[in-house]
């Protein structure tokens, strides 16, 4: 079954790739009436286990919504986690 083009319904993290770059978007905190997201970007080197993460930003759900369409649209696929996140 292939994957969907629509974005998580839930407040989860999501993973894309192109093949050469990674984005994980991640909640990171949320209100009653607004929802916001960190989407980190990664570039897979050859030969390495992990990609190198080139930047952190903070999106509202719309924007990262916006850019999950964007980046499906662009031929993105979702893909397994790419990296773990320190313990809290």
């Amino acid at each position: 079954m292939a994957a969907s083009k629509r974005p998580p319904l839930s407040p989860r993290e999501g993973w894309l790739s192109d093949g050469r770059q990674v984005l994980h978007f991640r909640p990171s905190r949320w209100t009653r009436h607004n929802q916001v997201l960190e989407v980190t970007s990664g570039e897979l080197l050859p030969g390495e286990p992990v990609p190198l993460l080139k930047r952190r930003r903070e999106l509202t759900r719309e924007e990262a919504i916006r850019l999950w369409r964007q980046k499906r649209e662009q031929g993105w696929t979702v893909c397994a986690p790419q990296w773990q996140l320190p313990a809290p």
